[in-house]
């Protein structure tokens, strides 16, 4: 197994995230070692909101989430990280297009 490299102090949170959005964790710990871990009283935090619908919006709703088995709250948030989700990748290629220079010949 070649030597594993050190893993340097961070001064803030943001660089953390940074340095390991940007290195492979596999050069900094050994994976073989690794245990599961079970955080028992690990609560994701949500904040409630409210938000007005058409009632034929969320009948629909209901009848897909019937249909899928699925609570229809759950599957409105679903719905709404893949849409997100999509968003901020065209936002981002956008945002990188814009930013990449264009080499004339």
């Amino acid at each position: 197994m070649p030597k594993l490299k050190k893993i340097p102090k961070f001064k803030t949170e943001d660089e953390e995230v940074d340095f390991w959005d940007k290195h492979d964790t596999s050069e900094y710990y050994d994976l073989t070692k690794m245990e599961r871990v079970i955080f028992p009283n690990l609560k994701r935090s949500v904040k409630t909101i409210s938000i007005r619908l058409p009632e034929s919006m969320i009948n629909s709703l209901k009848y897909l989430s019937n249909s899928l088995d699925v609570p229809y709250q759950s599957l409105i948030k679903q719905y709404l990280s893949e849409t997100i989700n999509k968003q901020l990748h065209i936002v981002n290629v956008a945002k990188q297009k814009q930013s990449t220079p264009v080499v004339k010949r």
